[in-house]
């Protein structure tokens, strides 16, 4: 086995570099008259989707967009975005990346995302929302199925 072989072969299959916030915004376009409001549950609409690029070094980058809003006695009470993304080095064969980028690295980063939504509405004077755990793999295969490609390589 040559030297770059087993480099190779020593490699972690799935090795995230770094995570970071790309895009973070957070709206409460009624505060604080809807501050006053809050004594029930909010409607909550999340949209939630993944890209991915390969990057020149032969990494890729893994980004996680949410997309959650809150009304409240059809009011808005806050309208929150986080593109949350990761560095990603990936040694397996070209046929599992891009199942991997779409499922496997989402599924990896998203708590620490949830994490950022959770606190940066606690810290704009919201109660907690915690998001439930996603089907990043459900999510795939209606997206296969439906025919769009979500990774540029």
């Amino acid at each position: 086995m040559s030297e770059e072989n087993k480099q190779q072969a020593n490699r972690p299959a799935v090795l995230i570099n770094s995570q970071y916030i790309k895009d973070l915004s957070l709206e409460i376009p009624h505060a604080p008259e809807i501050f006053a409001k809050i004594n029930q549950k909010p409607e909550l609409k999340v949209d939630m989707n993944v890209q991915s690029q390969k990057l020149a070094s032969g990494d890729y980058n893994v980004t996680l967009n949410i997309a959650l809003n809150g009304d409240i006695a059809n009011e808005k009470l806050f309208i929150i975005e986080l593109s949350y993304a990761a560095v990603v080095s990936i040694n397996l064969p070209q046929e599992h990346i891009e199942p991997v980028l779409a499922v496997e690295i989402p599924h990896l980063i998203f708590p620490f995302a949830r994490n950022v939504i959770t606190q940066c509405l606690t810290e704009g004077g919201l109660p907690p929302f915690m998001l439930s755990p996603v089907d990043f793999a459900g999510l795939y295969a209606a997206r296969k199925a439906a025919g769009k490609n979500q990774t540029q390589n």
